[in-house]
């Protein structure tokens, strides 16, 4: 039998990365979907996919950061299915720069999608996930909602804020059809890093998108049966690759050294000695 049969779930960013592999697996398990992006050419190139499998797939192009506009795509959703039964708030976008030299003008844009597009998702939705007999909203922080990254404040604060809204919305809901799921991914195999607006001299982008190649071992069909299996196992907080795991242990053990241990601060000064040899040259 499948485990999502005539369920309904909506799914931000759903376009690619973890998103897009979230919705196909849930296809396979016969559930109808709702899906946003930006990118509106790459969702009717799942909706395709996902209608080949069987199922219903409604498409809208969304800036998550409109809360206007996630309580029309809501009203929608509810329109063409008459319930909703999960909701997956992913959207989410980085920013690379330091703290002395990054704009207000970005870290608001960031925080505008990744915490407020959380919070609008969770806002909109919520009165038809309650009317749902088990419902589920799965947020996704980040490993970086658990410790933080030089050159990532604004990604960092937003993902923390993520994991603060989630641990108490979970609270709140206790007791009620309504589970509530933080998700922690590690380093994922998506375009975040691709994409990223980088802003800073520091660290050239291709080496960012390098190092970040290197370390990222989990794809994301990977992350969407880990997260999917999660749910199922009513997991509060799930922790998606062994890197997350490892450093979520690591930042717990070491809460007020974590960043030396890792080499977070030497790499820091090794790069301002880099950059400052550079200008002196």
């Amino acid at each position: 039998m499948k485990q999502y049969n005539e369920q309904v779930a909506v799914i931000t960013g759903a376009a690619s990365g973890i998103g897009e592999a979230l919705a196909l697996k849930l296809a396979d398990q016969g559930c109808h979907l709702a899906l946003a992006d930006k990118d509106f050419d790459g969702l009717e190139t799942l909706q395709q996919q996902i209608e080949a499998k069987g199922v219903e797939c409604f498409i809208a192009s969304l800036d998550v950061s409109d809360n206007a506009a996630f309580i029309a795509f809501a009203q929608q959703t509810n329109d063409k299915f008459n319930r909703i039964d999960m909701l997956f708030n992913n959207a989410g976008v980085s920013l690379i720069d330091s703290v002395e030299n990054q704009t207000l003008d970005d870290f608001h844009w960031l925080m505008n999608i990744n915490f407020w597009g959380v919070v609008h998702g969770t806002n909109a939705f919520l009165p038809y996930l309650k009317a749902s007999p088990s419902a589920h909203i799965v947020n996704i922080s980040s490993l970086f909602g658990l410790l933080s990254l030089p050159l990532q404040s604004a990604y960092n604060s937003s993902k923390f804020a993520v994991r603060g809204f989630t641990e108490a919305l979970k609270m709140e809901m206790a007791g009620t059809n309504l589970a509530v799921h933080c998700v922690h991914p590690g380093g994922i195999k998506t375009n975040i890093t691709n994409n990223a607006k980088v802003t800073t001299n520091a660290v050239p982008k291709s080496e960012l998108i390098a190092n970040f190649n290197k370390v990222a071992k989990t794809t994301a069909e990977q992350a969407a049966d880990i997260i999917l299996t999660g749910i199922a196992k009513k997991q509060r907080r799930i922790l998606v690759g062994g890197d997350a795991k490892l450093l979520d242990l690591v930042a717990r053990w070491f809460p007020s050294s974590y960043e030396k241990i890792l080499g977070f601060e030497k790499n820091i000064i090794n790069k301002r000695k880099e950059l400052m040899s550079n200008i002196n040259q």
